[in-house]
């Protein structure tokens, strides 16, 4: 899976004003992002998935699959807090053309550690292609611990993690303890290149969407030895990045994106468009950050 190393973009799904998906946008930022990541990432929580139907999911994997300029690797999010639900919906899904699914640990549940664990078993056997589990204990009310993730690692269809849990000290016992392979992947922007230094192969990132060359810059430098450029680059995230989360993700990412011509800042409810407090911070950071 050496593919899914770099940067993964965690793509927005556009809507125009009227809620529906605005797939012209969507081709500009496939275009857009190809330019500079690794592999795509769809339907993860940054394209609102929690608020797309079914069909609607369907709908957005197939024009990627099908309007992938460089042909990137695909990573589809496909998961829940209901095993039997889960499992459903890999026994309809269609994986051609899709390398890996991104599954996050259940959420609201509020499950056990041996929970997840059961829960995870589940779903690597039942799917036909790779896992990676995604932790992210600020939406979810629940931590996959680095124990919980190591043992999970284990089984032969689950090829990594996207953690986002902003623990260092965890992210650290398991790229210490990990299987040869297995993939730790930041799942914040912020800390890519932490994560980087300790063993960890890359990012699946929400700002890739706006600031694709920004994250490639990282990697590349990382892949080269050289840190303080690497630091540099990271550095320039420091202003906007909190702000993109300030009002709810992905409200922050898709405003800039439409300040530099990509698709249009609507959301879906229960999500609202940024503030104007909001909109002009994110500009004030971003119109800086490209002078300096």
């Amino acid at each position: 899976m050496k593919k899914l190393t770099g940067t993964g973009v965690a793509l927005v799904t556009p809507f125009q004003g009227d809620g529906s998906i605005d797939f012209t946008s969507l081709k500009k930022l496939l275009i857009h992002t190809a330019k500079s990541v690794d592999y795509f990432v769809v339907m993860g929580t940054t394209g609102e998935s929690a608020t797309l139907s079914k069909k609607e999911k369907k709908e957005v994997i197939q024009f990627v699959i099908n309007n992938n300029p460089k042909k990137l690797p695909i990573v589809y999010g496909l998961g829940g807090n209901n095993t039997a639900s889960v499992l459903d919906e890999i026994r309809d899904t269609n994986f051609k053309g899709i390398t890996a699914v991104l599954s996050v640990s259940p959420y609201y549940n509020k499950p056990s550690q041996e929970g997840i664990i059961q829960h995870f078993k589940k779903i690597a056997d039942a799917s036909p292609i790779p896992i990676i589990l995604y932790n992210v204990p600020g939406r979810t009310a629940s931590n996959l611990t680095a124990a919980t993730t190591l043992k999970l690692a284990q089984h032969k269809n689950i090829i990594g993690i996207k953690e986002a849990s902003g623990n260092l000290e965890q992210c650290m016992k398991i790229a210490k303890n990990k299987p040869n392979g297995f993939l730790l992947i930041s799942g914040d922007d912020l800390l890519a290149l932490p994560i980087f230094s300790i063993g960890g192969v890359g990012v699946i990132s929400v700002l890739a969407n706006a600031l694709p060359a920004l994250f490639k810059n990282i990697s590349e430098s990382v892949k080269k030895g050289n840190y303080l450029k690497a630091s540099s680059e990271a550095f320039k995230l420091l202003e906007v990045n909190g702000m993109m989360y300030e009002e709810g993700n992905p409200t922050g990412v898709k405003y800039l994106l439409s300040r530099i011509g990509i698709c249009k800042p609507h959301v879906r409810l229960p999500l609202a468009e940024p503030s104007a407090g909001l909109k002009k911070r994110i500009e004030q950071a971003y119109f800086k950050m490209k002078k300096g």
